[in-house]
């Protein structure tokens, strides 16, 4: 049995956490492959709230096993703290012992290497998640199995500011007091210890028993650290094929793979965003869609859907389909745009270059629309809006397969 993917298309923040709850009831097995505690997922139920930043979304459905891959970087007092709001996790989530802890004092390095750039500033959430990955490429990280001896650990941590110095100097940041690390790190290991395997074999066994695993990212394409808008990136691999390393599967293990995008476009922090509307327009959508960013509360930067962008984006990870998140939050504009080529140097291209910040985006007008939320098929859909729908699926050359309508778990449609 080949594992299902469920990858943001954008610069994240495209509602992968409603795709991956909706969808969960169907699998066994619900993955997280990379990145940090800067994710947030947002799953409206039954009008109830839940904010992931973490834990996989499958946490909702009771009889899904949900996996923190090796992939992650994790932040033990983040999880610990968003482990609370829900029973019985014990046998039902695991974290792999080979993911790398993202501690404290990754967060002031990260906070304090933003202050020092300035206006040069990427717009990191501040959460540390740089730094941890640093630490790890730099093979200075520490990993989650070793909070299972707290202290070994604890020495090994304090010989670690001791090496480094003249850097936690610099970012004025003492070395901790080694009882209290001890202390803070067998608090750890008493709230985690059950939770910490091998979750590669876990995987596996899962895979060889034909058990159906759903596979989920966090971020997007457009952030990946290779093929995003770099330098104003995540630090992890944001597409499909991050899934492979962030848990330990091969390519042939991988299966369909749903594109998650937005009926219009976002993104936190700074970097280019060529379909960005900083008009009345971009400041309706933010209303509308209530963009504020999970687990910082920022606001987004808004603007309208770029199908150059996410054509790109559905080459990149192989895409089957696309799943088109918020549809309803178009609904009462006079006017939709689309995104749907990039003037470079007086000249007009139809693919994505390496550097955005120069490109201008050529738009088509769509006739807007009213009441398409709540829409729970594709006829309930005004006229309107099902143009816009089938535009994009040509103009990406992706079909779409899921259009949602609302944030609640049954307004969504399945093609």
């Amino acid at each position: 049995m080949q594992a299902d993917l469920i990858v943001g298309i954008q610069w994240g923040d495209e509602g992968k956490g409603k795709i991956v709850d909706r969808l969960a009831c169907e699998y066994d097995m619900v993955c997280r492959s990379q990145g940090g505690h800067n994710a947030g997922h947002t799953i409206w139920v039954d009008g109830v709230k839940y904010a992931l930043h973490l834990i996989p979304s499958g946490v909702l459905n009771p009889e899904a096993i949900n996996v923190v891959g090796n992939g992650v970087v994790l932040s033990p007092e983040s999880i610990i703290k968003e482990m609370v709001q829900f029973e019985g996790l014990e046998g039902r989530l695991y974290i792999s012992d080979k993911a790398h802890l993202n501690l404290s004092y990754h967060a002031l390095i990260d906070q304090a290497k933003e202050r020092c750039k300035g206006d040069k500033a990427i717009g990191t959430t501040g959460k540390g998640i740089g730094p941890a990955y640093a630490d790890k490429i730099s093979r200075t990280g520490f990993r989650v199995g070793e909070l299972l001896n707290p202290e070994k650990l604890c020495g090994a941590i304090i010989e670690y500011f001791e090496q480094n110095r003249a850097v936690f100097d610099v970012y004025e940041i003492p070395t901790p007091k080694k009882t209290e690390l001890l202390k803070e790190l067998e608090g750890y290991k008493e709230k985690l210890a059950p939770f910490i395997t091998d979750t590669t074999q876990l995987v596996w066994k899962a895979l060889d028993e034909n058990k159906r695993i759903l596979l989920e990212g966090a971020q997007g394409t457009m952030l990946d650290i290779d093929h995003g808008t770099y330098p104003y990136v995540t630090s992890s691999s944001t597409v499909s094929a991050g899934a492979c390393t962030g848990l330990g599967i091969n390519p042939k293990d991988i299966g369909k793979v749903t594109g998650i995008v937005k009926a219009y476009c976002t993104r936190v922090g700074n970097g280019p965003f060529p379909s960005e509307d900083i008009g009345k327009d971009g400041k309706r959508l933010g209303e509308q869609g209530h963009e504020f960013g999970t687990t910082t509360g920022r606001a987004r930067r808004c603007g309208w859907f770029d199908a150059i962008a996410t054509k790109y984006a559905s080459r990149l990870n192989g895409c089957d389909e696309l799943a088109l998140m918020k549809l309803d939050v178009l609904d009462g504009f006079d006017e939709v745009k689309v995104c749907i080529a990039y003037e470079l140097n007086g000249e007009e291209i139809d693919y994505l270059p390496s550097n955005l910040e120069d490109v201008k985006p050529v738009y088509k007008s769509f006739k807007g629309w009213d009441k398409s939320v709540g829409a729970r098929t594709f006829d309930e859909l005004p006229k309107e809006a099902q143009e816009y729908v089938l535009a994009i699926q040509e103009i990406t050359k992706t079909k779409v397969g899921i259009i949602s309508t609302s944030p609640e778990r049954d307004d969504t449609i399945i093609l």
